[in-house]
């Protein structure tokens, strides 16, 4: 971060999103156990993925990706028939 600076770090991630098909919706620098966060609108899941292993085999930064699902999206969701029985039940 000291050489490149956030701004470059993030130039950088909007870059490799923009050429996934993406948008960079917004980058934070964070206290704590994560430096940057980030919300990127991706196209699909390989697009995701890709961002994910490029990132990750770069070097030293370890990238988590957690989806987002809006409130119509989740309502779907659980609107479709699933079944499971949890274990010793």
């Amino acid at each position: 971060m000291i050489k490149d600076k956030p701004s470059g770090r993030r130039a950088a991630v909007t870059k490799l999103v923009e050429s996934l098909g993406g948008k960079l919706e917004c980058f934070y620098l964070a206290f704590g156990s994560d430096d940057v966060v980030s919300i990127v609108e991706l196209p699909d899941n390989g697009a995701a993925a890709a961002f994910s292993f490029a990132v990750n085999a770069a070097g030293p930064a370890q990238l988590s990706i957690t989806p987002l699902l809006t409130v119509e999206e989740a309502d779907a969701a659980i609107g479709k028939p699933a079944t499971y029985r949890a274990p010793g039940r």
